[in-house]
């Protein structure tokens, strides 16, 4: 079997070409690239994170398009289906920021950490400490 290559869309073609604008929280100025109206909000993620690393920007963001929600900028406060095609939005400006880990998760990691400190930071050393504040002090 062979693989044949795509071809560009030709300027003919019912196939268009937007020139969009994705804004990253927490960075300087805003990403500017050409997609296609067909092209998936997750490939719009994806291509976004890849020109972010490319141009060196911080703060540096990871390369999983998962762990990110494309919003638009003109619309509602919901984050955009990542299965959509782009151009069926019909905007072209849009916000990228990083997805919220689940409370519970946050949770957990600070519990733990919070069982595993040891030393001063501990509540024992603290006790033995004010302990000896209150004997000396008399």
């Amino acid at each position: 079997m062979f693989l044949q290559k795509s071809k560009k869309p030709s300027q003919n073609s019912a196939c268009k070409r937007l020139l969009i604008n994705v804004t990253v929280l927490g960075s300087a100025g805003p990403l500017r690239f050409f997609v296609t109206e067909e092209e998936l909000v997750a490939a719009v993620i994806d291509t976004a994170l890849r020109f972010y690393a490319r141009e060196g920007r911080v703060p540096v963001l990871g390369s999983d398009f998962n762990n990110f929600l494309l919003y638009c900028a003109n619309a509602g406060s919901e984050a955009l289906n990542p299965w959509e095609a782009i151009g069926s939005l019909r905007g072209r400006n849009f916000v990228l920021c990083k997805k919220q880990r689940e409370a519970n998760e946050v949770a957990g990691e600070a519990a733990e950490a919070m069982i595993n400190r040891k030393g001063s930071g501990s509540w024992k050393a603290w006790f033995n400490k004010s302990l000896n504040f209150k004997i000396s002090s008399h």
